[in-house]
């Protein structure tokens, strides 16, 4: 599966590190995306249109990156979709929150093109294997 193929949605409360994360899925070739302020907005978003894979940061206003992704998961329509959570934090209590909420990966800030798409890319041949 090629990230070309996929819709995106870049969740952050920062105008700056949604673009960083559009440019950076944009230099592996994923030129679709779109993008939401916080979670509240991206689950509209999702609801109201079909996304293949989410971006989501963890500390937002309204609704944060957690809250977001078991919205995800608690949802039918939705639960299929991954979400790579990214924080500017390692702490090892939200790595372990992330993994038990569902999410499919987590990338701490700043990160780098390589670092994403690896991401990405595992995180797709994973949900292949599991679809095949």
């Amino acid at each position: 599966m090629n990230p070309a193929d996929l819709k995106f949605l870049i969740v952050d409360d920062f105008n700056t590190m949604r673009r960083i994360v559009r440019g950076l899925l944009k230099e592996m070739g994923a030129n679709n995306a779109d993008e939401a302020e916080d979670g509240a907005v991206a689950l509209q978003m999702l609801k109201n249109a079909r996304y293949d894979f989410v971006v989501s940061d963890i500390n937002m206003p309204n609704m944060n990156g957690f809250d977001l992704l078991k919205a995800v998961k608690a949802d039918a329509s939705l639960k299929h979709i991954p979400v790579l959570m990214v924080t500017a934090e390692a702490r090892k209590e939200d790595i372990l929150l992330a993994a038990q909420s569902g999410a499919a990966g987590y990338v701490v800030k700043p990160f780098t093109k390589a670092t994403l798409e690896e991401k990405v890319t595992k995180i797709m041949q994973k949900l292949q294997a599991t679809a095949a």
